[in-house]
């Protein structure tokens, strides 16, 4: 069974979408003061988030990885100095975690650079347009969060 031209070139272009952006995110930490970081610490450092102080299992989650995977992520961040552990009083078991300065300062550079490449991507549509792009990538979601369980 053969595919249908559209579906193929959408599939094309997805897959370079999504190698060119893992590309481009590489290179711009190997230039920047960041370039002691990998692209799944960078990751890592975006979804502990800016305004919040999630726990150790919350960021799992987010990450899809284990416990165990995160926690070296977080070993490795904190020694170079862009997370920071905090313990609950209440409960020594319970780890949140906190960006450091240096980590809030990695996680507005990584958000700038998504919100650039977010207006490029849009740039021209009409609202309308908008949301039917949002529609398709909603079904894309729908379809990885189907797939992951």
């Amino acid at each position: 069974m053969s595919q249908k031209p559209s579906v193929k070139r959408i599939n094309d272009k997805l897959i370079r979408v999504y190698t060119d952006i893992l590309r481009m995110e590489e290179e711009e930490l190997r230039k920047s003061q960041f370039r002691d970081l990998g692209i799944k610490e960078m990751h890592t450092i975006d979804a502990i988030g800016i305004h919040a102080t999630p726990s150790s299992s919350d960021v799992a989650k987010r990450l899809h990885v284990t416990q165990g995977t995160l926690s070296v992520a977080i070993n490795n961040l904190a020694r170079k100095g862009y997370v920071e552990r905090l313990h609950l009083e209440s409960d020594k078991r319970v780890v949140n975690l906190r960006l450091s300065r240096k980590g809030r300062l990695m996680y507005r550079a990584h958000l700038a650079f998504h919100q650039k490449m977010v207006a490029s991507f849009v740039k021209g549509f009409t609202e309308p347009q908008i949301e039917l792009i949002e529609r398709a990538l909603d079904n894309l979601n729908e379809f990885i969060d189907e797939y992951r369980h």
